[in-house]
C-alpha cells in the first residue's frame, strides 16, 4: 500500500497579520493532487489540523470543507489524530460516525490502543497528550512524564500487535533529539514531554506531527512531516510537502509542495529593496526583510509595504555585540548625550545631524507626554 503522511496543516493560522486561508487552500489543493497521482490508500494527518483550539467559523468550514473532499469525495480513508493546537472535544464531533466513510480520528490516549487496520498495516493513531491524561486513562498517578506515559502506551499497543502485519504508529509529540523551529509552540518544560527514540524501535514506521521541520529528527524508522506551509523566517529556507509510505518495502519518498505566494527572507539595502532597477522577489510573495542600512529610516514598515505590499517583518544586520565591554553607564548623562553613546556602542559611529534631529524631536514628544 502507498500511504501520504501531512501533518501541522494549521488552519487559521495568520502570519504577520495577514490572512493565509486562501494559502492554506491552494496547498491543500496541491496535496490532494499528490494523493491523487502517487494512487495512495490512505492519508495520515498527524495532528494540528487547526491553529487554535477556537477557531472561528470561516476556518471550521474549510477544516470541514477539506475533510469531505478528501473523505467524500476522493473516497480516501483519513487517519487523523489531535495536536496540541486542536480542540480535541471539538475535533472529535461526529467522529462515531465518520468511521462509516473511512475517517478515524483519535482524540484521546486510550482509543490508540486499538488499532485502525488497512490492508496490511494496523494503524495506532495517538493524539497529542499531557501525563495527566495518561494517569486518568491508565489509573495511574506514578505518569508524570510523557516518557513514563509512553512505556506504558506503547507496552499496551505491543500486545495488540498482530504478527502478520505492519505496525504503524501516527503521534504528535517531541522525539528526542529533535529541533524546534520559531513558530511552533513550545510544550516542553526541561525536557518532560521528551520521547526517547528506542521506545519507538518495535514500530515499522512513526508518523509524527508537531515539529514544522521535517528534517527535526533523523532516524531510520521516525519521520516528521513537516508543516502544510512556512510560517516563520526559521522556516524559509525548508522544503514543505509531504511523505509517501510504501508498506510493503517500508520506505518512504518526500514529495515538495511549493506554497504560492512564497515565503522569503531578503537582506539588502533599503535603497535596493525600494528602488532597485530589479524587483528582489515577486511583490505577491510574503517577505521578511534584514536590512543592511545603520541609519534611521522613518515610517518605514509602511514604505516597504508600498512596494512589497506583504512585508511580514523587518530587523537589522548590525546588533550589539555583548562580549566587547562597553564605557560605565553614567547616569548623570542628559538623554540626548546617553542615547548619542548608545548609538556609538551599537552602530559604531555618532549620530549625523538628521539623526540628532530626529532623535531630538522624538525626545521633546515624550517628555512632553509625561
Amino acid at each position: 500500500m502507498r500511504i501520504l503522511h501531512t501533518a501541522d496543516w494549521h488552519i487559521g493560522k495568520g502570519l504577520a497579520g495577514f490572512d493565509l486561508l486562501d494559502v492554506q487552500r491552494r496547498s491543500f489543493e496541491k496535496l490532494r493532487q499528490v494523493a491523487k497521482d502517487k494512487k495512495v490508500d490512505a492519508m495520515i494527518i498527524a495532528g494540528d489540523v487547526y491553529d487554535r483550539a477556537l477557531a472561528n467559523a470561516a476556518t471550521v468550514r474549510v477544516v470541514n470543507g477539506m475533510f469531505k473532499t478528501l473523505n467524500l469525495d476522493d473516497k480516501l480513508p483519513l487517519l487523523v489524530i489531535s495536536g496540541n493546537h486542536d480542540s480535541p472535544a471539538r475535533l472529535a464531533t461526529g467522529r462515531e460516525w465518520f468511521k462509516d466513510t473511512g475517517l478515524h480520528l483519535n482524540t484521546e490516549v486510550g482509543e490508540s490502543l486499538t488499532p485502525v487496520v488497512i490492508g496490511d498495516t494496523q494503524f495506532f493513531l495517538l493524539p497529542y497528550f499531557d501525563p495527566i491524561d495518561a494517569q486518568h486513562a491508565f489509573d495511574d498517578d506514578s505518569l508524570t512524564t510523557i516518557e513514563a506515559a509512553m512505556r506504558v502506551v506503547v507496552a499496551k499497543m505491543q500486545e495488540r500487535f498482530d504478527p502478520d502485519k505492519h505496525h504503524v504508529l501516527v503521534a504528535h509529540f517531541f522525539a528526542a533529539g529533535s529541533t524546534h523551529s520559531g513558530s511552533e509552540t513550545k510544550v516542553n518544560v526541561g525536557g518532560l514531554d521528551a520521547v526517547p527514540l528506542d521506545l519507538l524501535d518495535p514500530f515499522d514506521y512513526v508518523a509524527l506531527g508537531h515539529l514544522h521541520n521535517r528534517g527535526a529528527v533523523h532516524a531510520e524508522k521516525v519521520q516528521y512531516a513537516g508543516s502544510l506551509l512556512k510560517y516563520d523566517v526559521s522556516e524559509v529556507n525548508q522544503q514543505k510537502g509531504c511523505y509517501i509510505l510504501d508498506t510493503d518495502t517500508m520506505t518512504r519518498e518526500f514529495v515538495p509542495i511549493v506554497q504560492e505566494p512564497e515565503f522569503v527572507h531578503i537582506t539588502d539595502s533599503f535603497a535596493n529593496i525600494t528602488a532597485g532597477s530589479e524587483p528582489l522577489t515577486d511583490a505577491a510573495n510574503y517577505v521578511q526583510f534584514t536590512l543592511t542600512d545603520t541609519a534611521v529610516i522613518p515610517d518605514l514598515m509602511n514604505r516597504l509595504r508600498k512596494v512589497y505590499p506583504h512585508t511580514v517583518g523587518v530587523d537589522r544586520a548590525t546588533h550589539v555585540n555583548i562580549e566587547e565591554s562597553v564605557h560605565e553607564f553614567d547616569e548623570q548623562l542628559d538623554p540626548m548625550k546617553l542615547l548619542n553613546q548608545f548609538y556609538g556602542d551599537t552602530i559604531g559611529r555618532d549620530m549625523d545631524a538628521d539623526e540628532q534631529a530626529w532623535a531630538q524631536k522624538t525626545l521633546t514628544a515624550v517628555v512632553k507626554e509625561d
